[in-house]
């Protein structure tokens, strides 16, 4: 198909505008950033819709600079020489990909061993790298704009665990409160005398210290950092956890009193094997588990969240303007994904205004999915039409994309296995469906049906395609169809409207109109 549909300049709904292509973020679309942390040094270059972007490039190495700084106050000689290699290939990598400039940051073991200014010195002389150290409210700001970045509408604690530090930082409507940092990373604490009795001992006087100057924070708690992301990786392999996705993954108290015990009577090697963390993280893993009982006994948040974005996504969110921070993300990479991927770059826009006559009294955050699914409805149209539901239900539940809790990402994955299949059952798919209610489950099979149904009937003039009106009260749906549009109506088309009907349980009628 080579045709392309043309969207109305004053008509975007209350999503706003595109922003792809707008000359003033041209600068966002490709953006390189470097985390010198205290445990790992990791390259990321952004690339895509700039307020959802995509990981063009991820590479970390597993350096340990802050391995025995608590004792020699200086930074770990092995661990200079495989930040030094791995900021060398990560420069040229950048170059051969079309980034010049790379925005370096170092946080906790830099700018405290006593040879951090050298360090840096020679990055700079020998790489060609100007290395930002952030001190450790500064950590803590960046790492909470990059939560911010993946959840626009944020409130509450985020905690971000480091090789060396702890950083504590609140958010709320879109901004960043107090923050503060503690000397409570796995390194550190590995070098305390005393056993596991002094370390709980330090880390509990440490944590009310830190509460004393946060105040309480009773909200939501979001868990920022490798060694996080790890225990959640066990977690939810003891819970049988149906998707594996970190980035929203939700935790309760239970669950990490629970996933501690099974962490300290396990095999450390086996438990690690089955749940995909590396030895590195592993050996850290008491140190960290300490921590966070400590934390969550402290606080007493009432929810717990996973945050796979941080720091370096902290960094890029600072350069954005605020019209973009205000862009919802979800949406935002939809339409990128759209226009990169769909043969009708443009029709999801008119499908979503063809369907909402079935969502009427849907609230805005079933819309915004609802939005997502139309622009989505045709992005895997390469892959074989066997296979074609199974690929955007795997696209939508497993893609890096924020705003999306993991219900919602099930909901938009069912929404579009139903636009390219009629019936779901007996497919692999069928655990993750229980992360839905039975009446959501519904609605997404009404959505995808109703996409299914829409996508037959476009137009070049796409007010020639239709409309949807539905009578709840009644149980009665109606297409009105232009007379110019009749042939496009065969017996395919009719059969998916009656397939629509039944979803409803209303009965259908056509009304041909000159």
């Amino acid at each position: 198909m080579e045709h392309s549909t043309e969207i109305d300049a004053t008509d975007y709904g209350p999503f706003g505008k595109p922003l792809i292509g707008d000359p003033s973020l041209r600068a966002l679309s490709r953006v390189g950033v470097v985390d010198v942390g205290s445990n790992s040094v990791r390259m990321v270059i952004f690339d895509g819709a700039a307020r959802s972007p995509a990981y063009f490039y991820n590479e970390k190495v597993m350096c340990e600079l802050g391995a025995g700084l608590s004792e020699t106050g200086r930074l770990n000689p092995r661990g200079c020489e495989r930040a030094m290699a791995a900021l060398r290939r990560f420069r040229h990598v950048a170059n051969d990909l079309g980034v010049p400039k790379l925005h370096t940051v170092a946080t906790a073991a830099v700018r405290e061993a006593e040879d951090g200014p050298d360090f840096c010195d020679l990055v700079e002389r020998e790489i060609g790298l100007n290395i930002q150290v952030v001190d450790g409210a500064e950590e803590a700001r960046l790492s909470a704009q990059g939560v911010l970045l993946g959840w626009p509408g944020a409130y509450g604690l985020i905690c971000d665990i480091g090789g060396s530090s702890v950083e504590l930082a609140e958010i709320g409507d879109g901004q960043v409160g107090r923050r503060m940092t503690s000397p409570l990373g796995p390194l550190k604490l590995r070098d305390i005398k005393g056993g596991r009795r002094a370390r709980k001992a330090h880390i509990k006087k440490t944590m009310e210290e830190m509460r004393d100057q946060m105040g309480l924070q009773r909200d939501r708690l979001f868990l920022v950092g490798g060694s996080w992301r790890a225990f959640a990786r066990i977690d939810m392999l003891r819970r049988g956890y149906p998707l594996n996705v970190l980035h929203e993954y939700r935790m309760t108290h239970q669950h990490v009193r629970e996933t501690i015990k099974l962490i300290e009577k396990s095999d450390a090697d086996e438990l690690r094997s089955q749940a995909g963390v590396s030895g590195s993280r592993m050996a850290l893993m008491p140190y960290a588990m300490d921590v966070l009982a400590r934390l969550i006994r402290t606080f007493k948040p009432k929810d717990i969240a996973i945050s796979s974005y941080g720091i370096r996504e902290g960094l890029l969110f600072e350069q954005m303007p605020q019209h973009l921070r205000d862009r919802d993300p979800l949406i935002e990479a939809s339409r990128f994904a759209e226009a990169k991927d769909a043969r009708l770059p443009g029709f999801g826009k008119h499908l979503f205004d063809f369907v909402m006559p079935l969502f009427r009294s849907a609230p805005p955050q079933k819309v915004r999915l609802i939005k997502a699914a139309c622009l989505l409805h045709d992005v895997s149209w390469r892959a074989h039409p066997d296979y074609r539901a199974e690929v955007c239900f795997e696209y939508v539940t497993r893609a890096n994309m924020s705003g999306l809790k993991h219900s919602e990402r099930v909901f938009i994955g069912l929404a579009l296995q139903h636009r390219y299949r009629n019936k779901r059952e007996g497919n692999r798919f069928a655990p993750l469906y229980e992360l839905l209610d039975e009446r959501s489950q519904k609605q997404a099979e009404v959505l995808g049906k109703a996409m299914r149904f829409g996508a037959m009937l476009w137009m070049p003039n796409t007010a020639a395609m239709g409309k949807l009106k539905f009578y709840p009260k009644k149980q009665e749906i109606e297409l009105i169809l232009p007379k110019i549009a009749q042939p496009v109506f065969n017996e395919v088309a009719e059969a998916r409207f009656r397939s629509l009907a039944n979803a409803l349980k209303a009965e259908a009628r056509v009304i041909v109109r000159r």
